[in-house]
């Protein structure tokens, strides 16, 4: 579980973070979780919290974002250093089949839900993106 070892309950929080529950964000923040909670709005392309992963210790959770958004190099980057549960996520984040089946398979359940909720939070801004009625004219 390199990059991900926390507790169950942990996880699960996460998980509702990404969703866009703010209350367990901030609890996430909060109480020692700062990189789960932060990775929420670095998902979601905010560029502080994408640097602030990138210079507090975790690329690893970078690179599983810009995995889910078919960035080879980022994938490269996690096989190489060892990151297989988070290559995989972002594999499965980005739709892939087999990556999906990975995760559902023994002790890795909570990894395809969670690796579920960003493929959601990806798919809702990409289909934000060519939605013309929010596409700024500016």
């Amino acid at each position: 579980m390199k990059g991900l070892n926390y507790p169950a309950k942990i996880l699960i929080a996460w998980g509702e973070c990404i969703s866009g529950n703010e209350k367990i964000t901030q609890w996430l923040i909060k109480n020692g979780f700062t990189e789960l909670g932060l990775f929420r709005y670095a998902l979601r392309n905010e560029d502080r919290s994408r640097k602030w992963l990138l210079d507090n210790g975790h690329p690893h959770l970078m690179a599983l974002i810009n995995g889910i958004e078919g960035n080879e190099d980022a994938l490269n980057w996690l096989k190489a250093h060892g990151f297989e549960l988070l290559y995989q996520m972002a594999l499965a984040g980005d739709g892939n089949k087999e990556a999906i089946l990975y995760l559902e398979q023994g002790d890795r359940k909570i990894f395809g839900l969670l690796a579920k909720c960003m493929e959601v939070v990806k798919d809702e801004i990409q289909a934000d993106n060519i939605d013309y009625h929010k596409i700024s004219n500016s």
